[in-house]
Order: C-alpha cells, then structure tokens, then sequence
C-alpha cells in the first residue's frame, strides 16, 4: 500500500478543522498509509524580512529529515491543476512504482528555498493566500478526492 506523508509546520488549535482533517485522513486509510507529520513553527514577537528567511531556514532544518520518496512541496509559485489532473498525477506516480508521496505544507512565511529546491514538485491551488489549518483540511480533502476519483468511487461528481 502506498505511504502518503503530509508533512507541517505548526499545530491546528481549531477543533473544527481537526475534526475535518480527522475525517479524511480515516477515510484515506482505505487507499494509503496516511500519516501527518507536525514539526514546530518558529515564534518571534517582531518579524522583518532577515527573521523571516531565519524562521524559514530553522524550519526547513525540521522538514528535511521528513522528506521522503516523491516531495510535493506546496508554494503559490507551484503549478495549478484540476482536481482530475491532481488524481492523474498521483495514479502515475503510483503506478511507476513511487511507494511513498510526501506533501509539505511551510510555516506561516513560506518554505525555504533549500525545500523548495529538493522537492520534486512545487504545487500550488490558487495565488490566492489561506490559513496553514484551513489549507491543511483543503490539500488532505484533494487527496481524498484523488483517491476517490482513481477508484472510479461516487464521492467526485
């Protein structure tokens, strides 16, 4: 069975949004071995551009040992696809034999160019910018989704 890694920086302190995470990944376990991995974020009371490059190196000295097998890293700078064209990608990478995809989501300032440079692919779903928790349950949903669509299941109409 295929290993799906989302790897994260930071925790969700909403309920609601871990009550809908909780969800998909139950229901991912059916398709794959679904895991997340939570890495600390780095906290400062006051943020210029220097600290934020500090903040994004010291997390990405988090993520790295994470990284495993065929690396989504999410940016806005990533390429954009359907929800069919995400399901495709994720069929052929299994069917060429990638038995782990990890997904990395970066901390409230972005990921490090050091991730962004291992990762095999830069992914992203809009320009537009959303909460680290919100985007957390959007990307495990579309994982979900993926799956459902590659086993022909009703859940995408």
């Amino acid at each position: 069975m295929v290993k799906v890694n989302l790897v994260v920086v930071g925790k969700v302190k909403e309920k609601y949004f871990a009550d809908g995470i909780a969800e998909y990944s139950k229901r991912l376990s059916r398709f794959c071995e679904f895991k997340i991995i939570e890495v600390s974020e780095e906290n400062y009371a006051k943020v210029d551009f220097a600290t934020e490059n500090i903040i994004k190196e010291k997390e990405a000295e988090r993520i790295l040992p994470n990284l495993k097998g065929y690396v989504f890293s999410m940016a806005i700078e990533g390429k954009k696809t359907s929800s069919e064209g995400f399901a495709n990608k994720l069929n052929r990478l299994i069917s060429d034999g990638n038995g782990v995809i990890t997904f990395v989501i970066g901390g409230s300032y972005g990921l490090s160019d050091k991730i962004k440079k291992v990762s095999n692919e830069l992914f992203s779903f809009s320009e537009m910018t959303f909460p680290h928790t919100l985007f957390r349950l959007m990307l495990t949903e579309q994982i979900y989704r993926a799956f459902s669509i590659n086993s022909g299941s009703a859940y995408h109409k």
